[in-house]
């Protein structure tokens, strides 16, 4: 048995004093029972890698306990990821322009990523992450083959390569399988989409099928967006996840140019047309969520389909402000994600959920910590399939992030204010301990596998930039 001595921990609604926690070695041969009863009065195995017992209220470390310092939170889930955007941070800042120019800039980093080179730069930018808190990614995942379109020898060669960057990394990885075969309604790929193509749903469906998951790996599925499956499509992509029970995510409303090229197609607003097509779901996160009508939030919310919100990218690329407060109401969890990382940072992600919400409405307070620090742990980790995680009790899986609360950023508030202090003054460069799986990623702000994370980055930004080593 590992145990460590939190000095402060949030346990989703407050922050506790003094908390120690037990749990089951991620190499130990196998379950362990669990100290308590659970309601139905039988007891539970707890798999390596968990949290066997969560105790309050210890004044002091016991001899044997690991001490974290500062304030311990759930592990952070980051919902949405293109790994290779990260490749453009300060590059695509440089002129002005809109979405559709930044995308064609995207385009050309695209162009040049090859399984190696793609490995290199996914593994340094989930150690970022990692850095950041991060202890789960939903990697939205479209780059599957050459870029003249032709399948590599192993169809799934650049999705392996993200799935052992993670490994690579130390956190864990939903991949999100991307269907991505129009470049508008019906009209075949450009030359800059052909590698995203599998030119039909079943075509995808069959690659796809055959990847395989791990125990810090899921495999889920993804409608890049309405534009880019047709319509006649999408059934097959939402039967591939519902089959698996996958989470299933899309990318919807990002664009007005998109809705209006979408009704102009079929008549139908964006989340009109996966509604009628068997899409949304309560195991469907709709990405950005940002233009939509009182019908759509209305769609949105009575099906249980969750929203993921990008704000540092949605602000980057002048996406808009989307109506969250809105849709949480009407019934969609809330998660958040990085997207193209122009920062890659969740307690930013949090507090700008709140504060342009803000500088929308010119009021404050439309969500408390609790309930932004929720969507960045739990229902970040439920919408990247992971129903367990995101929570510091018995079972859990033991992936802890530990904040310091002495840093220029954090120091002065009270411990009792961790929650606020966490999404509305800190940053992850306060992260310092990160755990996944009960394994140390992350010790005293570096990271134990990827020590000089800058430079890994560097090297690989240079050499996608370069032409992705070809």
């Amino acid at each position: 048995m590992n145990t460590y001595w939190l000095e402060h921990a949030w346990l989703g609604d407050r922050v506790a004093d003094g908390v120690l926690v037990d749990l089951v070695p991620p190499d130990a041969p196998g379950p362990v029972p669990l100290d308590e009863e659970l309601g139905d009065g039988a007891t539970a195995p707890v798999p390596p890698g968990h949290l066997l017992a969560v105790r309050t209220g210890v004044p002091a470390p016991p001899p044997g306990a690991v001490r974290l310092p500062g304030l311990t939170l759930p592990g952070l889930a980051n919902a949405h990821s293109h790994a290779f955007h990260r490749a453009l941070r300060a590059t695509a800042q440089v002129g002005s322009g809109t979405f559709w120019t930044w995308r064609e800039t995207m385009y050309r980093c695209a162009a040049a990523l090859t399984p190696d080179s793609y490995h290199a730069l996914a593994r340094a930018v989930y150690a970022e992450m990692a850095l950041a808190g991060i202890t789960a990614v939903g990697e939205f995942h479209y780059l599957h083959h050459q870029p003249d379109g032709r399948p590599y020898d192993n169809p799934n060669a650049m999705g392996e390569a993200l799935i052992a960057a993670a490994a690579d990394a130390g956190i864990r990885l939903t991949l999100l399988d991307t269907a991505y075969l129009s470049s508008g309604f019906g009209a075949e790929p450009d030359r800059h989409q052909r590698r995203f193509s599998d030119t039909t749903a079943d075509a995808w469906a069959e690659r796809a099928s055959l990847l395989r998951g791990d125990s810090h790996t899921l495999i889920g599925a993804a409608v890049h967006s309405v534009r880019a499956v047709p319509a006649d499509q999408l059934a097959t992509v939402a039967a591939f996840a519902r089959h698996r029970g996958a989470p299933l995510h899309v990318h919807l409303s990002e664009q007005r140019a998109e809705n209006e090229a979408c009704l102009a197609a079929t008549g139908r607003t964006p989340t009109r047309l996966l509604a009628d097509h068997g899409v949304l779901s309560p195991r469907t996160t709709g990405v950005h969520n940002t233009h939509l009508t009182d019908e759509d939030i209305a769609l949105i919310g009575a099906s249980g389909t969750g929203t993921c919100v990008c704000p540092t990218t949605e602000r980057d690329l002048a996406d808009g402000i989307g109506p969250a407060p809105r849709l949480q109401r009407a019934g969609s969890p809330l998660s958040l994600g990085s997207d193209s990382h122009a920062v890659i940072d969740l307690f930013e992600e949090a507090r700008a959920l709140e504060l342009d919400e803000r500088l929308r409405t010119r009021t404050r307070g439309h969500w408390t910590a609790a309930a932004l620090l929720r969507a960045a742990t739990a229902d970040g980790h439920a919408a990247l399939g992971r129903p367990e995680a995101g929570t510091l009790a018995p079972g859990a899986p033991a992936d802890l992030t530990t904040l310091a609360l002495d840093t220029v950023r954090t120091a002065g508030a009270p411990p009792a204010l961790g929650g606020e202090t966490a999404v509305f003054a800190a940053s992850a460069a306060d992260v310092t301990h990160v755990l996944v799986g009960g394994r140390v990623i992350v010790r005293d702000g570096v990271h134990v596998r990827l020590p000089e994370t800058g430079r890994a980055l560097a090297e690989a930004v240079a050499a996608v930039r370069d032409g992705g080593g070809r």
